[in-house]
């Protein structure tokens, strides 16, 4: 009984599935953050110039502005101009953020849309649960976690950092241009170095986040029973189950009519296909179908070769009377013994 109750089992699609409607996701933060901070990096040394342009003519636009009287329609006129410029520069970097934060999302566990994650519970408002969990283990783990984290990457850069300054002596005797142009690419070093290393512990994240989502979903063996129980009862479930076990049982159904000896049709509606064996008492139906599937049969005994019969009466019979893989009746057997002599007569048997 105790072995019933331990959560040993792997979470089945169902449970996932239910934990996804609920909101509940594998979602590595470290991942998101990595992605979203690597392309706001790009974003700015590629919009760098842009973005400079748009500073050069805000402040050109407040110099031109000196000796000019003061009121309440030019406080407005600068407002809205500096507005404009300062929307210009942020602007196309929120949207590249914003687009690296959909897409992390998206890689981690798809395209997903719930509202019961902010369906408002008072569980979530209780002072005595919250403060239990500011000072539970887990937010522990994470403060040494973050830490240790942030001590890495900026223990990494300082080294870089304190490389590149020894440089400086004969920095010093660039012209400024170069000096700004070493500058500006020991910064990105330093940037893309920092960066290789939180995307490191990303990885790590998200390897440790989704062990511990599906460690978390795991279930016991008398859940999933009662999970089969449940779905067993659901109509729905019980429709898609029948369906799926109806085009298997066609599919194998199918792949038998290249066995046939013949195939009688009436000619448009009908098709039965039959195989006699001779260690057997009489002929078997192998398979059958009306309309789209009879089409189908016929169509697969063409590109087998198997010859198809028109007799409307005894492929009605048959189609009707005769069971998947059971024998013919006795009283048809004259009329199939004809139907086979005369397909045995045309392979020469």
């Amino acid at each position: 009984m105790a072995d019933d109750q331990e959560k040993t089992e792997e979470p089945t699609d169902k449970k996932i599935e239910d934990a996804r409607k609920e909101g509940n996701v594998p979602k590595s933060q470290d991942a998101s953050g990595v992605i979203t901070l690597f392309v706001a990096i790009l974003a700015v040394l590629m919009l760098f110039p842009f973005m400079a342009n748009h500073v050069i003519i805000l402040f050109q636009y407040y110099f031109s502005l000196i000796g000019t009287p003061l009121d309440k329609l030019f406080m407005i006129d600068i407002a809205i101009v500096t507005f404009q410029h300062l929307l210009l520069i942020i602007l196309p970097l929120a949207i590249a953020v914003a687009v690296a934060g959909v897409v992390a999302a998206l890689g981690q566990f798809g395209f997903l849309f719930t509202v019961d994650a902010i369906q408002p519970k008072f569980s979530k408002i209780d002072p005595i649960k919250g403060t239990k969990n500011l000072f539970s283990m887990k937010k522990l783990i994470e403060g040494v976690k973050i830490t240790f984290k942030s001590f890495t990457t900026l223990g990494v850069g300082f080294f870089f950092f304190f490389h590149f300054i020894k440089e400086l002596p004969t920095v010093a005797l660039y012209s400024l241009p170069d000096q700004l142009d070493w500058l500006v690419d020991k910064m990105i070093i330093i940037a893309f170095v920092m960066l290789f290393v939180i995307f490191v512990f990303a990885i790590i994240d998200v390897i440790i986040v989704r062990k511990q989502y599906f460690d978390g979903l795991k279930m016991s063996k008398q859940e999933i029973k009662d999970e089969m129980k449940n779905m067993e009862g659901d109509p729905m479930i019980k429709a898609k189950i029948k369906q799926k076990q109806m085009e298997m049982s066609r599919q194998r159904m199918m792949s038998e009519v290249p066995n046939a000896d013949v195939i009688i049709t009436n000619p448009t509606h009908y098709a039965v296909a039959l195989k006699y064996d001779e260690t057997k008492a009489a002929p078997v139906v192998i398979a059958k179908g009306m309309d789209h599937v009879a089409q189908n049969i016929k169509k697969i005994a063409r590109e087998n070769n198997v010859h198809i019969i028109q007799n409307p009466p005894l492929a009605r019979s048959l189609y009707n009377e005769v069971e998947l893989e059971k024998p013919i009746p006795e009283a048809l057997f004259e009329a199939v013994a004809e139907v086979l002599a005369y397909v045995y007569k045309m392979n020469k048997k």
